[in-house]
Parts: C-alpha cells; sequence; structure tokens
C-alpha cells in the first residue's frame, strides 16, 4: 500500500499546480508532456520489469523502481526548465513502471485467491485517498511554499515505502542462470515507444495524416512483428507469446484495455464539464471525480463474495452493467450540469469497474504459477495503459470536432457541454465494448482456474502475511 501510494499520489498532485510552475519556468507549450511523458515512460517499461519479477524475484525489482522514482523526484525538484522537468519526470514514469505492477504481483503471491478481492480493496482505497489527498497538497505546496516540494515530498515517502519492504517481505527465489532477452527488451521499448508516442500525439502533436503520424505508426509496427520473430526464438522471452494462446488472459487483458478507456474518459473531462459548464470550482470538480475512486474500493473489497459465489464472469457482468448505467447517467447529467449528479453518476461508474477489474485480474493471476504472475500481471496493467492512451487519443478527436462544428470556441459553455456528452457517450459504448471481452471469458469457479505449485518459488513468513 505504501509503494503504491508513491504512483497513485505522483497521478494527482500535479495537476493543480501547473500553473505555479509554468509562472515559475515558462513553458507553456511544453506542460502537456509533463503527463504524456510520463505515461509513455510507464507504459513501455512494464513488460521489462513484470519479466524480471518474474525471473530474479520481485523484491529486488520493485527496490530498483522505487530507486528510480525516488532520483527522478529529487531531479525534478531542482528543474531548472520545462525541459529539464519533462525529463526527469521520465525517469520518475521508469520507476512508476516497475511499482505498480509488481505491488499488485506481490499482492498475488502472499494472498490466496479468496483472500484477494479484500486485499486488493485496500490497494484500491490508496488510489482513492490520493485522489482527495493529491490534488489538496499540490495545491497547498504551489500557494503556501513551491511547487518543487511536490517532488520533494516524495524523498520521505519513497525511503519509509524501501525501508518497510526491505523489512517485512521475504522471499525465496530459485537461484540459477538465466539469459535475458535483451534484444526483445530494446525491440519491444523502442516498438510501445513509438506506438503510444503516435496516439498521444496524433491530432494534437500533428495531424493525424502527417509524415510523423504514418512514420511512428508504420516504424512501430514493424518493430513488433520482428519483436514477435525474436520472441519465438529466445530462450526466456521478455513477453512469452504463450500470454496470447490463453482465452482467459487474453480477455481479461482486453477488459483492462476498456477500463483504461472508461477510467481516461471520466478523469479527463469531467472537471472540464463541471468547472465550465456548472460553474464549480477546481477543488469541487475535483471532489467529482474523486467519487469514482471512492465507489471502486468499495465493490472492490466485496467482489471476493460475489465471485467466490457466480464466478468472475458473471461478476464482470453485473460490474460492466452498472458502468454502463453509470455512464449513460454522465450523459444525462450534462443536460442540466450539477456537481452533485455529476459525482453519483461517476461513484456509480467506480461501483462498477470495482467488480471488473479486480475480479477480472484475480483471475488472471490465480490461473499461473508464481514464475509466470509478473508477466500477467504486467500484461493487464499494460493493457491499462493502453486503453487510456488510445482513450485519449479518441476522446480529444471527438472532443475537438464537436467545439468545431459548434463555431462557439473553447471557452462556450454550450460547446464544452454538447463536446462533454460526446465524450461521455464515447465512454457508454466503450463500457458496451468491454462487455464482449466478458462474453469471452471462460466460464470457470474459482476452484477451476486457481493454480497451486507444489514448489511455490516464494515463502512469505507468517508474520508477514498477518
Amino acid at each position: 500500500m505504501l509503494c503504491t501510494g508513491l504512483v497513485a499520489i505522483e497521478a494527482t498532485i500535479l495537476a493543480t499546480a501547473v500553473p505555479s510552475i509554468v509562472a515559475d519556468i515558462g513553458g507553456f507549450a511544453q506542460f502537456p508532456w509533463l503527463f504524456s511523458i510520463y505515461l509513455l515512460a510507464q507504459a513501455v517499461s512494464v513488460p521489462v520489469y513484470a519479466k524480471l519479477a518474474d525471473t530474479v524475484g520481485r523484491k529486488p525489482i520493485m527496490l530498483v523502481g522505487i530507486g528510480a522514482f525516488l532520483v527522478g523526484s529529487i531531479l525534478a525538484g531542482f528543474a531548472w526548465d520545462m525541459t529539464s522537468l519533462i525529463v526527469f519526470r521520465a525517469i520518475q514514469g521508469l520507476g512508476a513502471g516497475a511499482v505498480l505492477p509488481v505491488s499488485i504481483t506481490i499482492t498475488g503471491d502472499i494472498y490466496s485467491v479468496r483472500e484477494r478481492a479484500r486485499v486488493q480493496g485496500y490497494i484500491a482505497s490508496v488510489w482513492a485517498a490520493s485522489s482527495v489527498i493529491g490534488p489538496s497538497l499540490g495545491g497547498l505546496f504551489a500557494e503556501f511554499l513551491s511547487w518543487r516540494w511536490i517532488f520533494f515530498v516524495n524523498i520521505p515517502l519513497s525511503l519509509i515505502a524501501a525501508w518497510m519492504l526491505i523489512r517485512n517481505y521475504h522471499e525465496t527465489v530459485e537461484r540459477k542462470k538465466h539469459r535475458i532477452d535483451v534484444a526483445g527488451a530494446a525491440v519491444l521499448t523502442v516498438g510501445l515507444t513509438l506506438l503510444i508516442l503516435a496516439v498521444l500525439e496524433g491530432g494534437q502533436a500533428w495531424a493525424w495524416n502527417s509524415w510523423q503520424s504514418i512514420g511512428a505508426f508504420g516504424i512501430a509496427a514493424l518493430l513488433i512483428v520482428v519483436f514477435v520473430l525474436i520472441e519465438r526464438r529466445a530462450a526466456e522471452p521478455i513477453l512469452p507469446l504463450w500470454v496470447f494462446s490463453r482465452r482467459l488472459i487474453v480477455t481479461t487483458s482486453l477488459i483492462s484495455l476498456g477500463v483504461g478507456a472508461v477510467l481516461i474518459g471520466l478523469t479527463s473531462y469531467v472537471p472540464t464539464f463541471l468547472e465550465v459548464s456548472a460553474g464549480a470550482t477546481p477543488i469541487v470538480s475535483g471532489l467529482a471525480v474523486a467519487a469514482l475512486t471512492l465507489g471502486w474500493p468499495i465493490s472492490a473489497s466485496q467482489s471476493g463474495r460475489l465471485y467466490l459465489r457466480v464466478g468472475f464472469r458473471n461478476t464482470a457482468f453485473l460490474g460492466l452493467g452498472i458502468t454502463v448505467l453509470g455512464a449513460a447517467g454522465l450523459v444525462a447529467a450534462t443536460f442540466v450540469p450539477n456537481p452533485v449528479t455529476t459525482a453519483l453518476a461517476c461513484f456509480v461508474v467506480g461501483l462498477g469497474l470495482g467488480l471488473v477489474a479486480s475480479p477480472t485480474l484475480i483471475a488472471a493471476q490465480s490461473s499461473v504459477p508464481w514464475s509466470e504472475r509478473g508477466v500477467v500481471t504486467g500484461a493487464n496493467m499494460f493493457l491499462r495503459s493502453m486503453g487510456s492512451a488510445v482513450g485519449v487519443a479518441i476522446f480529444g478527436a471527438v472532443a475537438n470536432g464537436v467545439i468545431a462544428d459548434s463555431g462557439l470556441g473553447a471557452h462556450s459553455a454550450d460547446a464544452i457541454r454538447a463536446a462533454s456528452a460526446a465524450v461521455f457517450i464515447g465512454v457508454v459504448i466503450a463500457a458496451v465494448a468491454t462487455i464482449a471481452g466478458a462474453v469471452a471469458m471462460p466460464r470457470a469457479h474459482v476452484d477451476d482456474i486457481e493454480h497451486r505449485p507444489a514448489e511455490a518459488a516464494e515463502v512469505v513468513e507468517p508474520t508477514t502475511a498477518a
């Protein structure tokens, strides 16, 4: 929970301080890269860290991630211009790429499938708390101290998290000689970097039909083909191709893709919708989004009771149905903009996603042994990041198109209301499309898929589990 808190707070603390940062070091035109580069570095590094966690163990990879995050935070706090700050944010993202998936993998190692829903609920509660604490801290630091403390506050948090991990988490990993798939890791990283870069910047920094966009997509596709050829011959592939041959893992990863798209649609557009259309303050609009992350842990912590009774597939169906209802409520709320009704709709969406994200991830983790769990978790987390990246591009194009057609401009309340309604309809479509992944999930109960290897590669002391 402490390690997850590092990433969770960083995801929300920066936004409220952007005006102060720009006023101090300039670079207004570049500031969106503060978010894009972090997401990019985090997403492309997840598969590499996930495989290494299965190879050398969870603990060293987690400590490497915390170390990179700490170094990036210190450097960012001393940034002298926007370009240097963007580079240091990339280092932070590389650290976050290890912390988030490996922390979830460790949870899968320590707890049984019956305990995991409750524990995943605790992890989800960290995100809920961070959605409120992060923006508040960011605003306080920017107003009363300096925006640099947004990064310096990570120093004690990182040290405490690392110390707790060293002190309380013990693992035994089978020591043997490994052949690291350097070629596969390099090709995958470059290919995914170009792909996510093309998705994030298409329609923003350059046109979709420009040579930059076509070139980035084309080279990314070529490198992914080369990566598949490398993985077929690698002794220990960085992303084993068997991941794409197992129905449960493929379907749960596709569901994670949809979850990422739904999340980014709400967190990116609800604040702007409320501030422009309803005249809400940034704090009020932020609390409306926080309602989503409050509903999530409530349902996630209780999802175990459901999937133990009706199975993972039916639990995901129920969650997606609730998500669709909540998203439809957001569409309805655009007719009479109001922070309360919008927050209620976000809360309902959060309840639904809690019944989707945690159970499907637990199902995938439970179906494989220790030596494969990191790769499976990494694939799930990577697809969620890709869902967010693709969602940003699609929803952004939709919103910009609606505003342009209105002829009223981006500062018009009517134009923003219409654009927000179009985005929220897109969120409904994404949630409905995600149901296809649930339809394709195997009909299996917990006892049918739970993997119980006799030679567990990790032993955790009873006090640690407690």
